[in-house]
């Protein structure tokens, strides 16, 4: 039995400039931080000549390429695993299509159990590499880099994203009081909304490789906004970090018809009328949680409760993708 998590994650800033499409052109840079809300991979040896893979459906085939989730399908195939007496549970703290993203934490926690059952050993550079590969080149998703790398790295962590498809990863310079109040002051609400990150990020893939003018503009902006949230967070200035997290969140409603909508921009407005010294949403947008920065959390608690948005609380994670249990 191989037991490895890998965590779910929130965005501080740069938030998009991580697809292919932009950062060849343009190079791309945001910060990202890990939280302690996780996707489990099990891994289970079976006297059965089946793979039985369960997610929210159950598999039972008996060989690889029968296999329909395509991310197991193309890990199995890349680190080499065929034999079918394998079973492969996932589970997740969070659901799927939320924002905080779970696809890249699938798919970090997969192959590093699979290379675990292996024996061997792989940095976490190398392991969000193989994830990125699986994800965009194997399966064409038109999605970035960032969820793959936090997810492997842990942390709240900087990231350039280069021409040639390298990435820089390095550590926030944050004071030690500054995590504390981030984890304090950052609340996250569900809206009830879920989606697939691939559709809404289509648009912007499809417009930057067009080479258009307003998305690219767009994209310049959040990446220099993402450079001085980065300077903000590491002078402790909070309140400048929330104000940057607003115009962030203005820009990138301009990016898709599809990045909000009237209910969103509603309990949005109410949040700022209620404590809320910044916000965005998390992720491509479209669904999943509202990120706000307050130093009033009891209003902006008791608010948000009696518009029906549950909160997750989190604590960040400086762990990334690790094997919890092996026998």
């Amino acid at each position: 039995m191989i037991v490895v998590r890998s965590p779910l994650r929130i965005s501080l800033g740069g938030g998009g400039t991580d697809l292919p499409s932009y950062y060849r052109d343009h190079t791309g840079f945001l910060i990202s931080a890990a939280i302690d809300k996780y996707v489990y991979i099990t891994l289970h040896h079976t006297f059965v000549q089946e793979l039985i893979i369960k997610y929210s459906k159950l598999e039972r085939v008996t060989s690889v390429d029968q296999v329909e989730h395509p991310i197991i399908r193309e890990a199995l195939k890349y680190v080499g695993v065929g034999a079918p007496n394998l079973e492969i549970t996932s589970m997740a703290d969070i659901p799927a299509g939320t924002g905080l993203g779970s696809s890249g934490s699938f798919t970090t926690a997969l192959l590093k159990a699979l290379h675990t059952l292996k024996k061997n050993l792989i940095h976490p550079r190398e392991l969000a590499e193989e994830a990125c590969h699986i994800e965009l080149n194997l399966l064409n998703e038109p999605v970035g880099k960032q969820d793959q790398y936090i997810a492997a790295y842990g942390g709240i962590t900087c990231f350039r994203f280069l021409p040639n498809d390298q990435v820089e990863a390095w550590p926030l310079k944050v004071e030690q009081e500054t995590v504390f109040n981030l984890e304090d002051n950052l609340l996250l609400f569900f809206t009830g909304y879920s989606r697939s990150a691939s559709h809404i990020l289509k648009e912007q893939d499809t417009k930057s490789k067009e080479k258009n003018t307003d998305m690219i503009s767009n994209l310049h902006f959040i990446k220099e906004l993402g450079l001085k949230s980065k300077d903000a967070l590491e002078s402790g200035d909070l309140h400048e970090f929330a104000n940057l997290m607003n115009v962030h969140w203005e820009h990138k409603k301009q990016r898709s018809g599809n990045m909000s909508n009237t209910q969103i921009d509603e309990w949005y407005e109410v949040a700022r009328k209620n404590g809320a010294l910044g916000g965005k949403m998390i992720g491509a947008g479209g669904g999943g949680f509202l990120m706000f920065y307050t130093e009033d959390k009891a209003k902006l608690r008791h608010t948000m409760r009696q518009l029906g948005l549950p909160e997750v609380r989190f604590r960040f994670d400086f762990a990334g993708t690790q094997v919890v249990a092996q026998s």
